[in-house]
Order: C-alpha cells, then sequence, then structure tokens
C-alpha cells in the first residue's frame, strides 16, 4: 500500500467482507464463548469500513445476534455446540487446504477441531485481560504466532474478544467490584502491546489492520452503549499505538536520511520507511476520520472523555504531525478533558507558537468555561488562562481578565484559589529585573511595598469590601509570602510616605487595615473563612509548627505598633474595631517572656481612652473582647489587666448611678443632654456586661428603676429602654451561671427568681409599647429568657435549679401570639403589596389566595383585599389566579389522601367552599367579570382532564373531581357562556364518558348539570336539573301547563316495570363528541308544550351510526332541518345521562309541583314589601361580599315569582328558601364562613402559609 492511498479494506468494503467469508470457520464461530454471528460479519451494511463510521451498529442493536449469559460466563466453553467433522492437530493442515486462509474442501472438520481448541486461547486472553495479570507480552506472541498459522481463525479470535470486552447486556469498562477495577488499564495495555509486538510485520499485511479498524469504526457508530463506549476506548488506543509507530519510523527515517550518502545499502531501508510511514498513516486517517471524529461530541461524556484525552497524547507525542490548526479545533469544543490535555501543550514553551491560531480563535470560549456550571470545568479553564498568560501577556485582554478577577470571591474555594493564582501572576509577578539582584529591604521600601498597594486597590475596585477574608484566602496559597509582610504593612500605615512617594488615603488606610486583619487571622486559625471549608480540618505537624511560628511573629510585631496604631487612628470607629481584633490572635506568653510589659501598659491605656471616646456599639464590644482575651488567668499579665479593667467598670458604674439618679427625680423634666450621658454610659455598661460579670455592681436594681419609669411615664427614650433590657438580661443570665456552679447560697437562687419573674412581666408589658424596635428588643429578650428558664433547665442533673422553672401563662401566650400577628400581617402586607404594583407576577398571589379560608381571623382583610386590587388591574389573571390556588390545594390533597380520596372529606369540601366564597367576590355584574369567569372555566376544564387515569381509558381522568369544585362558578356564567363552556368541555370528553354511571364519575355529571341550567331557549338544559333551582327559567303562564305535563311524565315513568328501566339504561345514549347545535332548528323554535326532553336532543344532535342501527324504527332527524319545515317527532325512548339524574329528576318533579302550589298562595303585597326591603339592603353591599339575592330579587321583579329562588346557584340541593328569607335567616340554615366562629379548623387546608 503506497502512495498515500486508503487501504484496500476502505476503499472497498465488499473486499472486506469476501475476506472475512473466505473460510468456513466463520460459520462456526457460534462455538466461542460470546461469538460474532457470520452474517453480521458478512453483512456490507454492518462492517463497512469508511470514514462515516457508519455501518454495525444495525446489526447488533438486537439480543438475537448474541449468546445467552452462560455463554458469556463459561470460560471452558461447555455450552457450545460440538462441531462435526475430523479433527487433526493444531498447526497441521488438512489436504485441500490453500494459503493462509484455508481450502474449502476437505478441511471442515479439522478447522472446528482447532477452532475449539482455539476458543479456550481466547477465554484465556479475556481472562488475561479482566484479571489484570503480568502475562499479557506472552499472550499476544501467542496470539501472533497463531496468526501466522491461521489468521482467519486468529482474527476471529481477536474480533470475538473486543466483542466480549463490550459485554452483553452490562459492559466491562463500568462494571463494579474487584476483578473489574482494573480491566481498563489492562485492556488499554493489551492494545498497546498487540501494536507494539505486530509493528515490523503484521500491520502491514493489509488484512489485520484493515479489519480490526473496520470492526472498531463499525461498532463506535453503534447505538449501544456498551459497543460504542468499547469500541471507541479501543480505536483511540489503537490510534495512540500508531502513534508511537509512526513517531518511530519517523525517526528511522531522520537517521536513514543523515546514513544515506554513506551506507548506500540504507536506500532499501528508507524505500521500506517511506512504505511503513504511508501505510500507518492511512490506518490513523481512518481511525481519525471513522471514529474519533463522531465521538468526540458523543452524548455520553465518558467516550468525549477518551477522545480529547487521547488527542492530546498524539499533540504531545508527535507533534510535528497533530500539532496544528486541523486537530486543535476538535480541543475547543469539548470541556474537561480538552482542558487538562492542552495545559500540557500550554506548558511547553516550545509549543506556543503553533498555538497562537488555536488561542485566538477558542480564547472566549475558554474565558466563558471559567462560569461553568461544574466547578472542576472552572478550574482547569482557569489554569489554562494562567498558563496562556503566562505564555504571552498580549493574548488576553483587560476584559478578559476582569472576568477571572472576581472569581476570587466565589464561595467554591478550587475555583477561587486558582482564580488568586491568576491574579497574583497577572498583577503582583511583575518585578522589576533590578529589584531582584538589589540586597533586601524591609518596611516602605521593600518590595513588597508596591505590591500590598496594589492589593489595596484590586480591593476597592472589586467593590466588595466585606470579602476581605475571601480575597486573602484565594491568595493565600500562591502569596503568602507576600501576605505576610506584616511589618512592610506597619510601615505603610505608621511611617511618613517618602520625598515622590504618594501617600495611601483615609478609605486605603482602611482597606490595609481590614486586609492585615485577614491575613493575621487566616495565619493564626489556618482555616478558610465561613463557607469556603467543610469543616476544620487536623493540621499536619507542619502546619502546627507554622502556625506557632506565625502567632509568635504576630505577636512580637503587633504588641509594639498595635498602640501607636490605635493612637494613630483612635478616632476612626471602622478603624479602631478591626485593629482592636488583633490581641485575639496573640500568643499572650510573649508579653512576659519578651519583656514587652511596657508595651501592653500601653495598650491598655489606648482602650481606655477608647472606650470614652467612643459611643459605637461595634467599637464598644471590639474594647469588651479585648480585655476578655487579655484577662486568661493562665498567663502572669492577668493581674494587670485584671487591675485596668475594674478600675474602668468602677468609674463607668459610679458615673452611671450618678447620672440615673438626676435623670429620674420626680417634677423634673429630663433634657437631652442628661439622656445622652445616660445613654452613653449605659451603652459602655452593657457592651462590657456581655462578656465580663458585673454582679458586684448590683446592676439590675437600676436597670429595673429605669424601665418602670418608662413604663409609668411612657417618655423615656428608645435607645435608653433597649440597653437597659439587654443589660438587665445580662445580669440575670451571669446569676444564673453563677447558682448553676452550685457555689451560691440559697438566699441567691432566691434572688435570681425574683428578678427572672419581674423581668419576665417587665418585658411583657414592654410588649405593648408603641415603639416597634422596643417591642421586638422586648420580645426577643422574652424568648430566651422562656427557653433558659423552662423545664429543660433541671435535665443533666441539675434537679437543684427547679425552683427556677418558669411556665408562661394563658395571657402571656397570647401576648406573644399577638406580637407574632402583628408582624406576620405586616410582612404579608408587603409583599401583597409587591402583587398589586405589578412588582411581581400576579399568579404569584396563588400561594396566598389559597390561605383565604384558613388564615382568614387573622388575614383575611388583607388577602381580600389583595384579589380585589388585583381584579382591578387585571380580571382575567385575577381569576386564573384563584383558580390556580385551587387546583394548587388539589394537587396538595391528592398527594396526601391520594386519588381514591372520599369527596365527602374535610379536605375536599374545604376546597370547595373556598371555591364558592371565591365565586361571591364575583360580584353580580356579570357582563363585566364575563372574560374572566369563561377563562377559568377554560382552565379548570383543562385541569380536570389534564392527567388520564393510570388504569386506562374506562377510569376516570385523576383530576375529574375538581369539575365538582369548578361547579361553584358555573353560577357566575351568562347563559350564553354556558353553551360555550360546555361545547369547549365535549371536546375533552369520548363517548363513552357519557355512558358511565359509576359514582367516580358524577364531578363530570354534576358539571355540566350546572352549565346546562339556564332558559327556554336552552335545550341542553330540559333534563340537566338535579336540584330544584337547576331548571329552566319558565314563563308565567306555561309554567303550571308544564308542571303537570312534568308530573304526569314522572308518574309515568315511575310506574314503568323494571325491564322498562333496563331497557331504557340499555337504549339510553348520551350526544358528546357532536358538533356544536344550531339553536335556530325548527325544534327549538316550535311550542315548548309540545317538546319532550328527549326530542329536544335528538332534534339538536344526529345520533351515531351505531345508535342508529339499534332504533331502526326511529326516523332520523335532520342535523339542520328548514325553519318553515318542522319535522314530526316519534315517540323515542327518553333520553337521560344516566339512571341516577332520571331516578333524581322525578323525585324533584313531584317536590316542584308542591312548591308551585305553595308559591302560587303567597300574597302579592307581601312580596313586593320583602322584595323592595332586599332590594334597599342589597344596594350596600360591597362588590366582591355580595350574596345572589340580589339576583332572585332581580328577577322576582320581572313578575317570575315561582322561580325567585332559582337563581340562587351558588347552593346546589341543599337547601331551598322562600324568598322572604334575608341574609340573617339564611345564616341559621347554613352558617356564614366569615364569622370568626365557624371557621374551619387547620385539617381542612393542611398547608401552612408561614
Amino acid at each position: 500500500m503506497g502512495g498515500g492511498a486508503q487501504c484496500s479494506l476502505f476503499s472497498d468494503p465488499a473486499a472486506v467482507n469476501a475476506a472475512l467469508c473466505q473460510t468456513h470457520l466463520l460459520k462456526h464461530s457460534l462455538l466461542l464463548p460470546c461469538p460474532v454471528s457470520p452474517t453480521d460479519l458478512c453483512n456490507p451494511h454492518i462492517v463497512a469500513g469508511h470514514s462515516s463510521g457508519a455501518g454495525i451498529s444495525v446489526g447488533w442493536e438486537t439480543d438475537t445476534h448474541f449468546s445467552s449469559d452462560t455463554d458469556f460466563d463459561d470460560p471452558d466453553g461447555r455450552n457450545a455446540t460440538a462441531g462435526k467433522g475430523k479433527t487433526v492437530r493444531k498447526g497441521k493442515k488438512a489436504p485441500g487446504e490453500k494459503g493462509k486462509g484455508g481450502g474449502k474442501a476437505g478441511g471442515l472438520g479439522r478447522i472446528n477441531g482447532h477452532h475449539q481448541e482455539n476458543g479456550m486461547e481466547n477465554m484465556m486472553l479475556f481472562e488475561v485481560v479482566k484479571l489484570g495479570k503480568s502475562a499479557m507480552q506472552t499472550v499476544v506472541d501467542d496470539w501472533i504466532e497463531s496468526y501466522k498459522h491461521d489468521r482467519d481463525i486468529a482474527l476471529l479470535d481477536l474480533i470475538n474478544f473486543f466483542i466480549q470486552c463490550s459485554g452483553c447486556k452490562d459492559y466491562p469498562l463500568t462494571i463494579a467490584g474487584p476483578q473489574w477495577k482494573k480491566f481498563k488499564s489492562s485492556f488499554c495495555e493489551f492494545i498497546g502491546v498487540l501494536v507494539r509486538q505486530c509493528q515490523y510485520s503484521i500491520i502491514y499485511d493489509e488484512y489485520m489492520m484493515d479489519t480490526v479498524i473496520s470492526l472498531l469504526t463499525g461498532l463506535s457508530d453503534s447505538q449501544v452503549r456498551a459497543f460504542r463506549h468499547t469500541s471507541t476506548l479501543a480505536a483511540m488506543k489503537l490510534m495512540t499505538a500508531l502513534v508511537n509507530v509512526a513517531l518511530n519510523l519517523s525517526i528511522n527515517m531522520d537517521n536513514t536520511q543523515r546514513q544515506y550518502e554513506t551506507e548506500r545499502n540504507k536506500i532499501i531501508g528508507k524505500r521500506a520507511n517511506d512504505q511503513n510511514q504511508d501505510e500507518i498513516e492511512n490506518m490513523m486517517n481512518a481511525i481519525f476520520k471513522g471514529v474519533f471524529v463522531h465521538r468526540y461530541r458523543d452524548a455520553i461524556a465518558e467516550i468525549r472523555a477518551i477522545c480529547i484525552e487521547e488527542i492530546g497524547v498524539w499533540m504531545k507525542m508527535y507533534s510535528d504531525a497533530f500539532l496544528n490548526d486541523s486537530y486543535l479545533k476538535y480541543q475547543g469544543e469539548v470541556r474537561l478533558k480538552c482542558l487538562t490535555a492542552l495545559q500540557g501543550l500550554y506548558y511547553n514553551r516550545e509549543l506556543n507558537t503553533k498555538l497562537e491560531l488555536f488561542t485566538s480563535r477558542f480564547k472566549d470560549r475558554i474565558v466563558s468555561m471559567t462560569l461553568d456550571k461544574e466547578y472542576d470545568v472552572a478550574v482547569q479553564a482557569i489554569k489554562l488562562l494562567t498558563l496562556v498568560l503566562h505564555s504571552s501577556d498580549e493574548v488576553l485582554t483587560a476584559e478578559d481578565c476582569e472576568s477571572v478577577y472576581h472569581l476570587v470571591y466565589s464561595a467554591h474555594r478550587p475555583v477561587a484559589v486558582a482564580a488568586g493564582e491568576f491574579l497574583f501572576k497577572k498583577l503582583f509577578s511583575q518585578r522589576d529585573q533590578e529589584e531582584d539582584g538589589m540586597p533586601k529591604r524591609r518596611g516602605r521600601q521593600s518590595p513588597n511595598a508596591n505590591l500590598i498597594r496594589t492589593t489595596v486597590f484590586f480591593f476597592l475596585e472589586s467593590e466588595l469590601h466585606e470579602h476581605a477574608a475571601y480575597l486573602v484566602d484565594s491568595m493565600w496559597e500562591c502569596a503568602a509570602e507576600l501576605l505576610k509582610d506584616w511589618e512592610c504593612m506597619i510601615s505603610l500605615l505608621l511611617d511618613e510616605p517618602m520625598p515622590g512617594e504618594e501617600a495611601l488615603t483615609d478609605r486605603q488606610e482602611t482597606a490595609l487595615i481590614e486586609i492585615m486583619l485577614c491575613t493575621i487571622r487566616q495565619a493564626a486559625e489556618c482555616h478558610p473563612p465561613v463557607g469556603r471549608g467543610t469543616g476544620k480540618r487536623v493540621l499536619t505537624a507542619k502546619e502546627k509548627k507554622t502556625q506557632l511560628d506565625d502567632r509568635t511573629r504576630i505577636t512580637e510585631l503587633f504588641s509594639v505598633a498595635l498602640p501607636p496604631l490605635l493612637a494613630k487612628y483612635s478616632v476612626d470607629a471602622e478603624k479602631v474595631t478591626n485593629l482592636l481584633q488583633l490581641p485575639q490572635f496573640f500568643d499572650l506568653e510573649i508579653y512576659t517572656t519578651g519583656r514587652l510589659e511596657k508595651h501592653l501598659d500601653s495598650l491598655l491605656r489606648q482602650i481606655r481612652e477608647i472606650v470614652e471616646k467612643h459611643t459605637d456599639t461595634d467599637v464598644l464590644e471590639a474594647c469588651s473582647k479585648t480585655y476578655h482575651a487579655l484577662c486568661n488567668e493562665e498567663f502572669t499579665i492577668f493581674n494587670r489587666v485584671d487591675i485596668a479593667r475594674s478600675q474602668l467598670l468602677d468609674e463607668l458604674v459610679d458615673k452611671f448611678n450618678r447620672l440615673l439618679e438626676d435623670f429620674l427625680q420626680e417634677g423634673e423634666e429630663p433634657d437631652e443632654d442628661d439622656a445622652y450621658q445616660v445613654l452613653s454610659t449605659l451603652k459602655r455598661i452593657t457592651a462590657f456586661h456581655n462578656a465580663h460579670d458585673l454582679s458586684k455592681w448590683d446592676l439590675f436594681t437600676s436597670n429595673y428603676k429605669l424601665l418602670n419609669t418608662g413604663i409609668e411615664n411612657g417618655d423615656m427614650p428608645e435607645q435608653i429602654v433597649i440597653h437597659a433590657l439587654q443589660c438587665a438580661h445580662y445580669v440575670i443570665l451571669w446569676h444564673l451561671a453563677k447558682v448553676s456552679e452550685g457555689s451560691s447560697k440559697k438566699e441567691d437562687m432566691v434572688t435570681l427568681r425574683k428578678q427572672m419573674r419581674a423581668f419576665c412581666l417587665m418585658c411583657q408589658r414592654y410588649l405593648t409599647n408603641v415603639n416597634t424596635t422596643v417591642k421586638e428588643q422586648a420580645f426577643t429578650i422574652l424568648c430566651d429568657l422562656l427557653m433558659i428558664f423552662s423545664h429543660q433547665i433541671i435535665s443533666g442533673g441539675r434537679e437543684n435549679l427547679e425552683p427556677l422553672v418558669y411556665t408562661p401563662d394563658s395571657s402571656l401566650q397570647s401576648e406573644l401570639l399577638s406580637f407574632i400577628l402583628d408582624h406576620r400581617r405586616n410582612l404579608l402586607a408587603a409583599y401583597c403589596k409587591l402583587i398589586i404594583y405589578n412588582v411581581v407576577e400576579i399568579n404569584t398571589g396563588a400561594d396566598i389566595f389559597k390561605q383565604y379560608m384558613r388564615y382568614y381571623n387573622d388575614y383575611g382583610d388583607i388577602i381580600k383585599e389583595t384579589m380585589s386590587k388585583t381584579r382591578q388591574i387585571d380580571k382575567i389573571q385575577c381569576a386564573k389566579t384563584l383558580i390556580l390556588s385551587l387546583q394548587q390545594l388539589f394537587n396538595e390533597m391528592l398527594s396526601d389522601l391520594g386519588y381514591n380520596f372520599d369527596r365527602s372529606s374535610s379536605a375536599f369540601c374545604g376546597i370547595k367552599e373556598l371555591a364558592r366564597r371565591f365565586s361571591l367576590t364575583f360580584g353580580l355584574d356579570q357582563l363585566k367579570t364575563r372574560e374572566a369567569i369563561a377563562m377559568l372555566h377554560k382552565d379548570g376544564i383543562e385541569f380536570a382532564f389534564k392527567e388520564p387515569s393510570p388504569h386506562g381509558e374506562g377510569h376516570p381522568p385523576v383530576n375529574l373531581a375538581f369539575l365538582d369544585i369548578l361547579s361553584e362558578f358555573s353560577s357566575k356564567l351568562m347563559r350564553q357562556d354556558k353553551r360555550t363552556v360546555h361545547v369547549y368541555l365535549e371536546r375533552f370528553m369520548t363517548f363513552q364518558m357519557a355512558l358511565q354511571r359509576e359514582d367516580c364519575w358524577l364531578p363530570l355529571i354534576s358539571y355540566r348539570n350546572s352549565l346546562q341550567a339556564g332558559g327556554d331557549d336552552d335545550t341542553m338544559s330540559v333534563v340537566s336539573g338535579i336540584s330544584s333551582r337547576g331548571s329552566t327559567i319558565r314563563s308565567k303562564k306555561a309554567k303550571p301547563a308544564t308542571g303537570k305535563r312534568k308530573l304526569a311524565e314522572a308518574e309515568e315513568s315511575s310506574s314503568s316495570s323494571d325491564s322498562m328501566w333496563m331497557n331504557r339504561e340499555q337504549t339510553m345514549q348520551t350526544p358528546v363528541m357532536m358538533p356544536s347545535p344550531h339553536l335556530t332548528s325548527t325544534v327549538m323554535r316550535g311550542d315548548p308544550k309540545r317538546i319532550r326532553p328527549e326530542e329536544t336532543y335528538m332534534g339538536v344532535y344526529s345520533l351515531p351510526p351505531e345508535q342508529q342501527q339499534q332504533q331502526p324504527q326511529q326516523p332520523q332527524q335532520p342535523p339542520h332541518p328548514h325553519p318553515q319545515a318542522p319535522q314530526p317527532h316519534h315517540h323515542q325512548t327518553p333520553m337521560d345521562y344516566n339512571t341516577q339524574v332520571t331516578w333524581m329528576l322525578a323525585q324533584r318533579q313531584q317536590e316542584e309541583v308542591r312548591q308551585q302550589q305553595e308559591r302560587a298562595a303567597m300574597n302579592y303585597a307581601k312580596l313586593r314589601s320583602n322584595l323592595q326591603h332586599a332590594i334597599r339592603r342589597g344596594t350596600g353591599l360591597m362588590e366582591d361580599d355580595e350574596e345572589p339575592i340580589v339576583e332572585d330579587v332581580m328577577m322576582s321583579s320581572e313578575g317570575r315569582i315561582e322561580d325567585l329562588n332559582e337563581g340562587m346557584d351558588f347552593d346546589t340541593m341543599d337547601i331551598d328558601l322562600p324568598p322572604s328569607k334575608n341574609r340573617r335567616e339564611r345564616s341559621e340554615l347554613k352558617p356564614d364562613f366569615f364569622d370568626p366562629a365557624s371557621i374551619m379548623d387547620e385539617s381542612v387546608l393542611g398547608v401552612s402559609m408561614f
């Protein structure tokens, strides 16, 4: 093969098939443990050696081409079928065999015998790879000898080996277990050894490599993941081995070229190398185009990773051939593995020139990958950009660098550390060459001075001033030496700037102090800030030694430098607060061993001055913590610090008592100066009382007196009350700690009990204070005390504290609840404002609206007002939100009770009642809410039929019961809209649904009935009135006749035999999936007295063909009869939706006649008076809280006395009120759910709002 041409296998797939099929061994390949079907190998559509990689996936997709699991697990071949024929010894050719391929006559038995014997070799080969044994080269050498003896059998063994490695069900590359742990590495090693051992002869025979490459190419294009994964791995490792061979050939060619002039016989070797090089390149091109190009973007991440990992190896191994743009482009289109592969390329500076075009093309992609959702990918992308930056400073723009800079504040520590290294390389690694050769200087003149300034500038420009600890942690691993140069930082803060040097601004000094504090904390604690780590890890011995050395150095430096720093910045609260935290990280023993007592005294003086100057809470608490850190009894400096602290507190307490006595004098109005003095002193005492025990000064009495005066007078300043409450709280806690130790007297416990109870009552009184901040402070402290002094205080063997147990009474509990309620109302009102003013979507109010009934007592007015306002904004969207809230409750009920819930359960009834209340909020003007109500029904119907039953078509949809809830809104539909909604409902119904009579289908029946309740012209509603109010609104004159007719029909129906009922049930059909009826038919225009309900249905809907066959005696009604040619109507069997509806109709008809007689006897004058009274009362109702009583009045005013009660569709058939019943009388029959006394319990709606 020469001239750069493709292998014959890839130019002529048929040649491969002929080569594979030229031996009878393929016909007996089933003797192998997990064989390849010969028909598969002979199929040109399966084993196809073309560059597109298509082929073998078709033949090996089904299980019929594989042997059973028993075959797969049968190393001895016990399940193999013995071949017929005569066997011969291995290595001998039978007479009649020709060539390597073997003859076609007389050799079958011998081949079978050899094949079966070689099957053991193949299983041994697979076992060696699976077990990861070290005899890999021996097995490969045995296979090569077998190949030289008979290449067809040996090649078939190798093919089946690849199939076995793919597996039959699972594939070994993903199987867990100890025996498969090293399978991948052994599999890859086998391929490498195979190519290495065959590189001098066999791979150039135009048979073995062509067949293997064709096989792997076809397998890699299979839809079976096991084939695709295993073959891709094999092909990539085969390519890597071939690249190594090509590299060796290239080296040999170079050596041969140099020796050409001196040794002429090398010309023959050079020509052989040239030819071999061409063949190797053809093989590599075949693998690359047939496998790599298709699999580097595979849907499986592991397959993509294999391809990209190997191409990185090729580029590093044979850069002359692979390190060019035609191959580099593939590295830019995948993620993690390509980044690690590219890092190896960019690390070698000699290859940078070949990467320029690639860098310019894919730089933006790499920069964007720093924000990848996978943190591992982001880390590798940042590291790659760091190498790019190291190779050339001009490649990355300022925008590119800034996108990486901000990642130093990432919560994910590896990403932040990688970004910190990038930042350090970019900003801090550019030192002047002259500085490296100069002797090291300290302080402001050190080389780190400018770098520290740069750090401060970067921190300020990032505008994340509260995250200095995260910046320090990000740079700690790469710039620890810079960040630990505390001498330089101190010099920058204290020393005067040198001539020509720009001094730090006040903002820069504040940032530098904050960064300095963070570096000291990082060095002393040796763990990242909050959110960056999983917890404190155990330090190694080296890390512990570094930690001790750093603490010693910090103490030696800042014990001297801290007092002058405090003196310089004593008036700046922010700087002082950070500086005062430094002693917490000191090694206090050094004050004594280093003879630094005078610096300690200086520090104590500065702290005292700061306490006297400042009233800021943060500064005072920092001073208190510093005293607490220095007052450690383990060190000799304790006495010195304790004396200074006691002197300070004595002065503060004396001053407070003196000021308080003047402040509380009766008959005098305290001025602002006195109040400020009391407040500032009380702030200092409270801050110290948090960390120090001040019990000996008896601060409870003075603070209680102050609080009591505030309750009596009501004019106590807010901040004084807050700090007095806090100080008294600290007194009780310190007293409790002393009592808990067991060394106190009995009188101390009695005193503590009295103080605690008195203070709790004081806090309870402050819960009703007008000031919100005071109430919050009292509430918080009171909750803490109730928790501390609960029954749990006696646990752990502290039964002696039982007298201190305090249980809140009912009044205290109610006041705590009312406080919470007030705060919740404020929070709810604040969020509802966002909905009303369209800051958030209206549909977000569904979670609030669904709590309307459950929390009506506490939040009903807010929720109701929100619904009213949202309806003004968008009626349709508001209606969709209301139905959404009902759907959410319905779904929650299903998740709790399951699909087979009881529709009489409290949960379902609660949702239905909530729907009724929502319906009432739409008011009486149906025209205004027409579109909103229609949209509400549309969404409800879609939701009801959204999920089909998991049991099949014969069962109702999962959400069908929601129609029962939706029927509460049917009364708000206009009559013509009811027809439209009914037609829309029929789109979701099948013909079989109308025939169902089980209880589970009753919601559908009830909802259809509610839609069919209309007027005379609504023929669909004649037999749908399940309640007394569900029938049509009849004319005043036709009413009695209609009643008599219906009564007669009912009696006739009730007197029918059982057989007639059965016949009726069988013949009864409901027109469901029919076109919308034309309401201008002659039947509908005719005399309503002559129209039976069943005839009306027949006039509107034409029967399906099946029904027509069942009723041949009935003439078919034309769907659109001429208006002037009324069609005769023959008696038909009454049609209804189901038997239950018909029976209920008959019963209701009898009741209806009785009610009509009672209504006819009513006095018209009395009725008119009642109607006028109702109208006057109805006009004063709000729109969103009206009962439909006014609708009754409107109908009665038209003279339809009999139908007065039929307009009340909001209540189906439970109550039948006469027209004289007003709202008050009606509430006696059905409780008003707006009454707080009848609010449902929490079990109705089991969803907590907060």
